[in-house]
Order: C-alpha cells, then sequence, then structure tokens
C-alpha cells in the first residue's frame, strides 16, 4: 500500500514539473521565466484561435520532448529555454498555413528543429532570443509556397482603422505570438506584469512609441491598429527595461532600431516576424556590452 502510495506520489510530482516546464516555455517567449505567466500566454492563446492554442501546447510539447531526448542540460530544459521558439512555430505556422496533416507535421519537425537551433546558440553562450523561430517559419513558409501552394491560408481583409494608441500598446503584445484582438493583448499584458510590472509597462509604453513613429513614417493604420509595428518593440523594451536613466536610452535605440528593420522588410514584403526585435536587440546588447567593457578599461587605467 506504501509502495503504491509513493509511486503515485512520483508520479504526480514528475507530472507537475512537466506542466511547469511547458509552461516556463510559453512564459520565455516574454522572457519571464515564470509558470503563471506562460499558462495565462497559453489561455489568450486559446482565446483568440482554440486551433493556434492546441498548435502551440503540441510544438512546445515536441520542443521540450527533442531537448529531453537530445539530453540537453537539466536546468536549461527546466527555465523552459527549448519551449518558446517552439510554441511561436506552432502558432505560426497555421496563422500562415491551412490546419491540414502536412502542416501539423510541420509543426512537430519545425518545433524540434527550432530547439536544436535553440540549443546551438545556448551551448555557444550567443544570445539570438527568438531567431531559430525566425529561421525555421521562414524555411517553412517558402517550403509551402514552392511545393505546397494550396496549404497557404489568404491574408486577411479585415478593416481596423482606430487611432486609439493606448490600443496599439496592448495589440503589440498581442501580435507578439500572432494574436491580434484586444482582450489576448490585455491577457499577455498581464501575464507580463506578473512576472515583471515594470517590464510589462515598458512594453506597453515602448508599443506606442513605436506605433506613432511608424504613423508618422505613413505607415498604413490598419497594419499599425493591429499592433504590427508594436510587436517586436513590446520584446526589445522587456529585453532591455531597467530602473535607470541608461536603460530607458537603451530602450528607445533597440525600439527604434526594430522599427526600422520592420519598416525595411516591410518595403520589401518580407514576412518580419521577430526578425526586427532579435537584430535590434542583438546589435543593442553588443553596443551596451562594448560601451561598458570601453568603461572599465578606462577606470583600469586610470
Amino acid at each position: 500500500m506504501t509502495a503504491n502510495k509513493d509511486v503515485e506520489n512520483n508520479f504526480t510530482a514528475k507530472t507537475a514539473s512537466l506542466v511547469a516546464i511547458l509552461l516556463k516555455g510559453f512564459g520565455q517567449i516574454m522572457l519571464q521565466e515564470n509558470s503563471i505567466t506562460g499558462f495565462l500566454l497559453l489561455f489568450g492563446i486559446f482565446y483568440g484561435s482554440f486551433i493556434m492554442g492546441v498548435a502551440a501546447l503540441l510544438a512546445v510539447i515536441a520542443g521540450t520532448a527533442t531537448a529531453m531526448l537530445l539530453k540537453y542540460d537539466k536546468s536549461e530544459i527546466d527555465k523552459g529555454l527549448y519551449g518558446f521558439s517552439a510554441a511561436l512555430v506552432g502558432v505560426a505556422v497555421l496563422l500562415f498555413l491551412k490546419p491540414v496533416i502536412l502542416s501539423w507535421l510541420l509543426i512537430i519537425l519545425g518545433s524540434s528543429l527550432a530547439t536544436i537551433i535553440q540549443h546551438f546558440f545556448i551551448k555557444r553562450k550567443i544570445p539570438v532570443f527568438t531567431l531559430p523561430f525566425v529561421l525555421v517559419t521562414w524555411a517553412i513558409i517558402l517550403f509551402a509556397r514552392t511545393y505546397f501552394t494550396e496549404t497557404m491560408l489568404l491574408p486577411s481583409t479585415s478593416i481596423n482603422s482606430t487611432h486609439d494608441y493606448f490600443t496599439f500598446g496592448f495589440k503589440g503584445f498581442g501580435q507578439v505570438i500572432f494574436q491580434d484582438n484586444l482582450v489576448s493583448g490585455i491577457l499577455f499584458f498581464i501575464a507580463v506584469f506578473i512576472s515583471s510590472p515594470i517590464s510589462a509597462l515598458y512594453g506597453l509604453a515602448g508599443g506606442i512609441v513605436s506605433a506613432i513613429i511608424a504613423f508618422k513614417f505613413f505607415v498604413p493604420i490598419h497594419d499599425i491598429s493591429m499592433g504590427l509595428f508594436s510587436y517586436n518593440a513590446v520584446l526589445c523594451t522587456i529585453v532591455f527595461t531597467g530602473g535607470q536613466l541608461k536603460d530607458g536610452i537603451w530602450v528607445l535605440f533597440s525600439v527604434l532600431f526594430s522599427l526600422l528593420v520592420s519598416l525595411f522588410l516591410a518595403a520589401f514584403a518580407i514576412i518580419p516576424l521577430t526578425f526586427p526585435f532579435v537584430l535590434a536587440s542583438c546589435i543593442t546588447l553588443f553596443l551596451k556590452r562594448k560601451l561598458i567593457k570601453n568603461r572599465q578599461v578606462i577606470a583600469l587605467e586610470k
């Protein structure tokens, strides 16, 4: 009787641990190692699209399982570092492709590949954020357009011309995981706020600032109102959030940089995904570290 009880308790503990890892994988989309944040993000995806929620869940399971099977570092797996790029692949596939058998196979394969690429950079201590998701999703879209055009979804023709910049900030949160409804955006904001209030508030401000500047560049108000020129800014602000004035400078620099990259890609009709965030954050991080290193050298010379 005692042995059965121990087995049951062990199974319950392992299940709870696995669920926490999967939820942290979702939380890491917003750079938060927090299960509650992850749960709210997953809930927000399901609210916006049930089938995307299923795809996201399948993708995180596939990505995490790949990391476990390949025996990646347990502490990295426990932090959810092999779930966030996979989750984004899952949602993105069903944003661009019809929910056919091929799409579900691509979600599983793409999520596993994103995990392997993520591990390649983590092992070398190179911060690339969501780059594995970007590379895999671009490859999947190119593959589908070339060989399975019938699986591609037509772009949405919905019209939204609101000029409420405050709403644009929340929509920016939503578009981080391809949700264009306000409720999901607010849920995503709350999810980040629970883990890091300052990150959430900075993210909201960054999304609004990016939207205002995009409007000055004559970007169609429809695209701005959907949060398409805010979500990369939201992620950039979360990366560089801090309580000092210099942190705000790095935030602003990364937001402006990501917006310029978004505008450049839009001019060539390239699907940006989170590449503007990745490029802007990597370059900003490089410059920040370079500046700190130079200051340390100067201090030593004195």
